[in-house]
């Protein structure tokens, strides 16, 4: 495709998540949720006044938790498994490692408020090293939605899908991606722009900033693609050594830049790419400093100026060589 995918609208990918998960639990009565005192932010509280027996709140307990869910997979039911990211991979990484992953439990691991999406209450309550923690648990889905509608997608496959997965949801609102041909595959990225000088691989909420970047970049004569890859794990690898024959790939992620996209990108095209291509990882260093959602994102280059600024300095750099 050449035109490029506009935005419009910003909505929450949790009241999506929800929306979708009572719909299901309609028609299949082996849906069911389980959460960590966490009813309100999981946006679950309308799943549990349709289905009051349905729904297993532990209270603040993330190790019983994914326990728990893990127990009523192996009963025969679909347990989506809800808090926020920081808290269920951080506390119960033991239990979805041996539990989930390992057991192959059909679990439905679902990381709300994923990033930086707490702002101000700072590093304990950041998620920035969850892909980190869970992208090499082998057989474990990883899924960062970048839009509602490819949310809601997500949900449906998790449901359709025997094994475990992990959901990560922002609370941050983002827009609806306008795509020309919707369809959601796991382990299959979305070229959302066609580029020929630069590739940016972008996934959740920096999608659509990656987009407003590119708008720039053109306006600066460059032509830069855009990959949505929405499953960090299985990875796309077709579109990232596709994405490497550009010679320049910025990837973008409210996550660390360790051991996250960046990383899973970086092995594919240090091992597979027949062309070199130079890399930039835009994220989060490490421990962040508190403060604002905006200012975080500033201060890391994670805006549509800062993506595009770092672009533009790899473009330099690589025709320098």
């Amino acid at each position: 495709m050449s035109a490029p995918v506009t935005v419009a609208g910003r909505h929450d990918c949790r009241e999506a998540f929800a929306a979708t998960l009572e719909a299901l639990a309609a028609t299949d009565p082996r849906i069911v949720a389980v959460c960590n005192d966490s009813v309100g932010s999981s946006k679950l509280g309308g799943f549990q006044k349709k289905f009051p027996e349905r729904l297993v709140n532990v209270g603040i307990a993330e190790q019983n938790l994914v326990g728990v869910g893990a127990g009523l997979a192996n009963g025969g039911k679909i347990p989506f498994v809800a808090a926020a990211s920081c808290f269920l991979t951080g506390r119960s990484l033991e239990q979805i490692k041996a539990d989930v992953a390992y057991s192959a439990q059909n679990v439905k691991l679902c990381g709300f408020a994923a990033g930086i999406a707490y702002g101000e209450l700072g590093p304990t309550h950041h998620s920035i090293e969850d892909l980190a923690w869970l992208r090499p648990l082998v057989g474990l889905t990883v899924i960062v939605p970048s839009d509602p509608w490819q949310t809601a997608e997500a949900v449906k496959w998790a449901v359709a899908h025997d094994g475990p997965v992990f959901l990560r949801i922002s609370r941050m609102p983002v827009p609806d991606l306008v795509r020309p041909d919707p369809v959601f595959r796991v382990g299959r990225a979305d070229v959302l722009r066609d580029g020929s000088d630069a590739a940016i691989v972008a996934c959740g909420t920096m999608v659509h900033r990656a987009l407003e970047a590119a708008e720039d970049l053109a306006a600066a004569g460059i032509s830069a693609r855009v990959v949505d890859m929405a499953t960090i794990a299985p990875l796309d690898e077709d579109a990232i050594l596709s994405a490497a024959e550009t010679g320049a790939v910025v990837t973008v992620e409210e996550a660390s830049v360790k051991g996250g996209l960046g990383g899973a990108v970086a092995e594919v095209i240090a091992t597979r790419s027949a062309r070199p291509a130079r890399m930039r990882i835009l994220g989060f260093p490490g421990f962040l400093p508190t403060g604002s959602i905006d200012w975080l994102m500033e201060r890391h280059g994670l805006t549509r100026t800062g993506i595009a600024d770092a672009v533009k300095d790899l473009v330099a750099t690589r025709d320098r060589r």
